[in-house]
């Protein structure tokens, strides 16, 4: 049987029993969609979370109190010997291929100003916060350069914040009460959103100093060092090792990189989408069975017929193929149709609801396909064989 011909010859089979192909491609497109679907929001939360995560630059060196570590987090912060300090992190900022350093803490106080009064959270930051995360207020300014441990009382509002507290009102100037304490707003800074769960707007900025007063701390929570960025990143890393060790007498904290804690995440998230996408693949398995049973089925009902091509000459290989080709095909198509579904229920997804990213490489499109034709081959091989494996004189007594 020439090619065309076996073409033919496989087309009209499924069209003759054209109930039987749709419900078996059915199976196939429904299996395909659902990994499409569901591995389209994965890869797209996947960038989303590793392009929030990195937007403020991958030059940023964390420095935590404690020595232990886990999968790029300090959990030892109870465990410090010596606690990070304001002088500390003034010290690194002297370092040659330091650019910027700011030593930080956060906590959640009650605010008032304006008559209103409500509770957020309170970040302590230096000056230099705004050139290390490259977010910049709206309206005034950010905490000036002063002396880091006896700062004025200034503090910066989040955009949310300002709204909440004084409406259309300027805010600049205005006095404020955290915590109990008198602050003098100087600046608002502009609206960045969430990032990763986190209401930037939905804060306040006050000097580090203040903070530690404020939430009776004695230690920072973190130092972020940002370096140049042509530095070498372990040649940073090694000086504030060493300059630290010199300070505290020994190495009581954690050196975090930037490029660690984003491996760490992208792991992370490849497996919560390759988790994704194994949901959806159940599905295809599903569909796989189907091919498997309807194909089966197939071969019973044609006894007959595969007789006759014995009896004509047929070779064995040539009945396999038949069968083998008619389950390819019918995982063809299916897969074809699967994916339109699957890609065009992504967008519309993503057209509903805005704030669900969904993300389809076109390299996963041509690997779907594949893998239906492979599941179409892998189905149909038992149908086949057995089809093939007929006496001929028995198929055609069954006429």
């Amino acid at each position: 049987m020439q090619t065309n011909e076996f073409v033919k010859f496989t087309l009209f089979s499924l069209i003759a029993h054209r109930m039987r192909s749709i419900l078996t491609a059915t199976g196939i497109a429904i299996g395909i969609a659902a990994v499409v679907l569901l591995t389209s929001i994965g890869e797209g939360m996947h960038q989303y979370v590793m392009t929030e995560f990195s937007q403020f630059g991958t030059n940023i060196i964390s420095v935590q109190p404690g020595t232990i570590q886990t999968h790029g987090a300090n959990v030892a912060a109870l465990s410090n010997v010596r606690p990070l300090s304001i002088e500390d992190s003034v010290a690194l900022q002297k370092l040659s291929q330091v650019q910027e350093s700011n030593g930080s803490l956060q906590g959640l106080a009650e605010i008032e100003g304006n008559n209103r009064q409500r509770k957020t959270i309170v970040y302590g930051v230096s000056e230099s916060f705004p050139r290390i995360f490259e977010i910049h207020p709206k309206a005034g300014k950010f905490l000036p350069k002063d002396n880091e441990t006896h700062p004025r009382a200034y503090a910066v509002l989040g955009s949310k914040v300002k709204t909440e507290l004084f409406k259309d009102k300027n805010a600049l100037g205005q006095r404020i009460r955290v915590g109990g304490q008198r602050f003098r707003v100087v600046g608002v800074m502009e609206s960045k959103g969430s990032i990763l769960g986190i209401d930037l707007d939905d804060c306040i900025y006050i000097p580090t100093s203040r903070a530690l007063d404020l939430f009776n701390k004695n230690s920072l929570m973190e130092i972020q060092v940002k370096h140049r960025d042509n530095a070498n990143v372990d040649e940073v890393v090694s000086s504030i090792k060493r300059l630290l060790i010199a300070r505290h007498g020994q190495e009581d904290f954690t050196i975090i990189k930037q490029e660690q804690m984003l491996e760490v995440l992208n792991s992370v998230l490849d497996v919560l989408t390759f988790a994704v996408g194994a949901l959806g693949g159940i599905s295809l398995f599903v569909g796989g069975i189907g091919v498997l049973t309807i194909m089966s089925i197939a071969v019973n009902e044609r006894v007959s017929e595969i007789g006759l091509f014995r009896a004509l000459g047929a070779h064995k290989n040539l009945i396999m193929l038949i069968f083998l080709g008619e389950a390819m095909v019918l995982s063809g198509i299916g897969g074809l149709v699967g994916l339109l579904i699957g890609i065009g229920g992504a967008n519309t997804l993503h057209f509903v609801f805005p704030a669900i990213p969904v993300h389809t490489p076109w390299s996963f499109v041509f690997m779907a396909e594949i893998l239906a034709l492979m599941i179409g081959l892998i189905a149909g091989v038992l149908p086949a064989k057995k089809a093939a494996s007929l006496d001929p004189i028995d198929a055609l007594r069954t006429e």
